[in-house]
């Protein structure tokens, strides 16, 4: 049975770490919301916040086991991770200084595997769940914005290409009003290569989607033109061999 789907969507500290461009830093929540907690098949905690009738993960997932406990295998050769046909993560560089700040990064494979990756009483979510998401925070662009950590301490700046559009490029740096707090983990491509660090965020969905790809939502920070506003999708596609973060949904 073909299921697979990609969903698109998308720090203080004194001592700032770079590897490549991906900074490392605490991930910077509101300091307003109150959070909820949730402990995974692997030991991993998270912070947990509610919006409107749904409650999300407000951490990206990084758990290495399925939900019955066996091990999700870690794939580090470019090679081997574009052929694959099972269940893979990796870090972001093949290095696990990221985990705890961005999460793991997972084939399309792994996210469907019928032991499951989502912790107990939690699912990986469908489009129509990220619909209900969007709807709620005004539509896309607004959620865009309100679902971003705030700042540009992960978020790299928004790029200015034309005068006259300071309003967009306000627009686009995100307020992280929800508590959400989505980074810009940025994803293993076809070839294995590690890109979009600081500019993307990307998680994937389980909605049914024949063939080789899966959907996918994105968040663009960047202004090309003007009309070009910061935006999530769901009309896209992306490769069921491509590494991309999981956010879960309580059921």
């Amino acid at each position: 049975m073909l299921i697979i789907s990609g969903l698109v969507l998308l720090i203080t500290s004194s001592c700032r770490k770079k590897e490549n461009n991906i900074v490392i830093e605490p991930i910077n929540f509101n300091p307003s919301i109150s959070y909820g907690n949730l402990t995974d098949q692997d030991g991993n905690t998270y912070k947990t916040v509610t919006l409107g009738t749904q409650t999300w993960m407000a951490e990206n997932l990084r758990t290495t086991k399925y939900r019955n406990g066996d091990a999700i295998t870690f794939i580090s050769d470019n090679a081997e991770w574009i052929n694959l046909t099972s269940g893979a993560f990796c870090y972001f560089n093949n290095q696990n200084i990221y985990k705890n700040t961005y999460g793991c990064l997972y084939n399309a494979f792994a996210v469907t595997d019928s032991r499951n990756i989502a912790p107990s009483g939690w699912h990986v979510p469908t489009t129509a769940d990220w619909d209900t998401l969007l709807a709620y925070l005004g539509g896309s662009k607004l959620a865009s914005v309100k679902l971003k950590e705030s700042g540009t301490i992960h978020w790299k700046p928004p790029i200015n290409h034309q005068a006259g559009v300071d309003l967009m490029i306000n627009e686009a740096i995100g307020t992280n009003e929800t508590g959400f707090t989505a980074l810009p983990g940025g994803q293993r491509d076809r070839d294995g290569n590690y890109i979009d660090d600081g500019l993307y965020a990307y998680w994937w969905t389980v909605t049914e989607f024949p063939g080789t790809n899966g959907w996918y939502i994105d968040n663009n920070i960047y202004i090309d033109i003007p009309n070009n506003w910061p935006d999530m999708t769901s009309g896209y596609n992306l490769q069921k061999q491509i590494g991309i973060s999981v956010r879960c949904l309580k059921d």
